[in-house]
């Protein structure tokens, strides 16, 4: 009884493509989301999502760049918001 799969020495292609699509989808989520909550974890884990998206060639490119500059966009409302109030941290 096996309980893995053969190395066969290639690799699914589809499935890459599908994890990198997921990965776009997830860092656009991720960098949406962060703008209301936890925006120090939740930015750079968008801005790591989208970077590995678009390396490992996803097809959709507009939601992986639209991840990264949300994540972006994450880290610079942090820095704002711990600007204007002289803490370490923000709240609304």
């Amino acid at each position: 009884m096996q309980l893995t799969a053969p190395a066969t020495g290639r690799t699914d292609t589809r499935s890459q493509a599908r994890d990198a699509d997921g990965m776009a989808v997830a860092s656009f989520i991720l960098g949406l989301l962060g703008l209301l909550v936890l925006n120090i974890f939740l930015g750079p884990i968008a801005i790591a999502l989208a970077a590995v998206a678009l390396w490992r060639g996803t097809s959709r490119r507009g939601r992986a760049y639209l991840g990264l500059t949300l994540g972006v966009a994450d880290l610079a409302v942090l820095a704002i918001a711990m600007e204007m109030s002289h803490t370490v941290s923000w709240s609304l």
